[in-house]
């Protein structure tokens, strides 16, 4: 007997499977079924066929006639449909019309695809580019997914393509960032100015959405942003970016990636690509319910001369509610140090209070926790010196460690809203609390914009960096009220010695087989 599986199924009785339920013993089993509904049958009948014929094409595999073999077969069932229209069979439409569509049907035996028609004669067309036309490089016409793996295109690159080789643009999301925008707005400027119309929905929930990415969407010729600013009933989480062609070869992705530079690029998130020619209801539903949202008095126009002020005043009390919300979640207990770091901080309090030395330095082992006493040695500065700036520059060589410090800061100061970087082509809104790169503290000539004495604590992470020419003039020019400096190694290969920074001491150390045996 045939091995059943037994559970759900939505699947046509074929001659195979009528075999094997012929081989159950119906008394031990209950089956269900119903009869094929007239007005699915044809939906569901062609996809049965599909995946019927796509098999039976494997079986034909002879070396290099394999393809016409293939288009052979194709043209045969045609032209039988073909023969049963003529003969009048099944209730066919016997009229010219049908029969000249369904003739039109037939592959030509040089078995070739069409890949894209641009009129050279425009002026300008978003899918020529220097004679090169821009596609997606997953199939337009096929379902996929994005998982963020490294062998998968990225989701900025498919996006970018995507923009330059459609003809209308629908964008459903929750909050877009400048991070995320910068990445394709050019792209998005190329589109527009070309004619493609550009329309998208976001909101103010959280406070997540950047001002100046929604100010620079506005400047875009051709575009039409909607905003929900009532985060009490309405709380869109949707992300859906739709790019739609006239050719019938629409693309959609929706899954967990809003317009940030985290979720378009290096971050885990899943997005499925679906195609208009795979799935045309689902994208007729999406095109359907987008304008349902369009058109829905809930989110209403933004024209920047009229509602800038509005769009500030609504993210600015969103991030304070969202603030408190998140402090009484995630913030509910106090932060300590470890016992090791509190001796650390001590050392460094004393340096300070006993000696008056500002500039430190701390030698810690990796994985001891450098930042976070750099952290709690910030919050203790600024419980020092209430109710003032206490602006503060975090300086280190790589872009994953600003990040990672950044996030620090804000878990043991409590306040997610803290700080911003200046890295890789991300701009800050301000300077005040700034986590910055050093070739991008050189490249963007921060010094020009900040007196000497504009930050009041300092921190420059792996310090046995700063015997390098990069670091100077940063060291030089500033003059703030603490300098720290952080480094698990000390030593540099090249014999350059850091400690003159220091007046030649070491504010506090905790060496690696110290680490390991506390």
């Amino acid at each position: 007997m045939p091995r059943i599986v037994f559970g759900l199924y939505e699947q046509i009785i074929n001659g195979i499977i009528n075999e094997n339920l012929g081989q159950v013993d119906q008394k031990l089993v209950i089956t269900d079924t119903q009869p094929l509904d007239s007005a699915e049958s044809s939906k569901i009948l062609a996809e049965y066929l599909t995946r019927i014929l796509r098999e039976i094409f494997d079986y034909i595999d002879d070396g290099n006639t394999v393809v016409q073999d293939r288009v052979s077969l194709c043209n045969s069932i045609l032209q039988h449909i073909i023969e049963r229209i003529q003969a009048g069979s099944f209730n066919f439409k016997k009229d010219e019309a049908t029969l000249k569509r369904v003739k039109g049907f037939l592959i030509r035996q040089d078995a070739e695809m069409l890949l894209s028609l641009v009129d050279r004669k425009a002026i300008r067309h978003p899918a020529l580019l220097s004679d090169k036309i821009v596609r997606p490089d997953t199939p337009i016409s096929e379902n996929s997914l994005f998982t963020g793996a490294v062998h998968e295109p990225s989701m900025v690159s498919e996006l970018k393509k995507e923009i330059l080789s459609s003809h209308r643009i629908d964008f459903l999301v929750s909050f877009i960032k400048w991070s995320g925008l910068r990445l394709i707005v050019s792209d998005l400027a190329e589109f527009t100015s070309s004619g493609g119309k550009l329309r998208v929905i976001t909101t103010s929930y959280l406070g997540a959405t950047d001002f100046k990415a929604i100010q620079e969407l506005s400047k875009l010729g051709n575009t039409e942003i909607r905003i929900s600013y009532d985060t009490e009933r309405t709380r869109l989480h949707a992300k859906t970016y739709v790019f739609w062609r006239d050719t019938g070869f629409s693309t959609v992705y929706i899954g967990s990636s809003n317009i940030s530079e985290s979720a378009m690029t290096s971050g885990l998130e899943w997005n499925i690509k679906l195609s208009q020619y795979d799935s045309g209801d689902i994208l007729e539903k999406i095109r359907a319910t987008f304008e349902g949202y369009w058109n829905n008095p809930e989110f209403t126009p933004f024209v920047p001369s009229l509602d800038s002020e509005r769009l500030r005043k609504a993210l600015k009390s969103e991030r304070k509610t969202s603030q408190d919300e998140d402090s009484s979640l995630a913030f509910n207990f106090d932060i300590k140090p470890y016992y090791y770091q509190q001796e650390i901080l001590d050392k460094l309090k004393a340096e300070r209070e006993v000696h008056s030395s500002f500039k430190n330095l701390v030698v810690a082992a990796t994985g001891t926790g450098k930042t976070v006493i750099a952290a709690f040695d910030y919050r203790e500065f600024c419980k020092s010196n209430p109710n003032k700036h206490n602006r503060l520059l975090f300086v280190a060589h790589r872009k994953e460690i600003l990040g990672q410090s950044l996030a620090c800061f804000r878990g043991i100061l409590k306040d997610l809203n803290f700080g911003s970087m200046l890295v890789g082509g991300i701009r800050p809104d301000s300077f005040d609390h700034l986590f910055v790169s050093i070739q991008s503290f050189n490249s963007k000539e921060l010094i020009e914009l900040t007196a000497p004495d504009f930050y009041d604590y300092i921190v420059i992470d792996e310090f046995h960096h700063a015997a390098a020419p990069s670091y100077q003039e940063l060291i030089e020019y500033y003059q703030p009220k603490v300098l720290l400096g952080l480094t698990a190694t000390p030593e540099r290969a090249d014999g350059r010695s850091i400690f003159s920074y220091f007046d030649g001491r070491i504010a506090a150390e905790i060496r690696l087989y110290e680490a390991i045996e506390r």
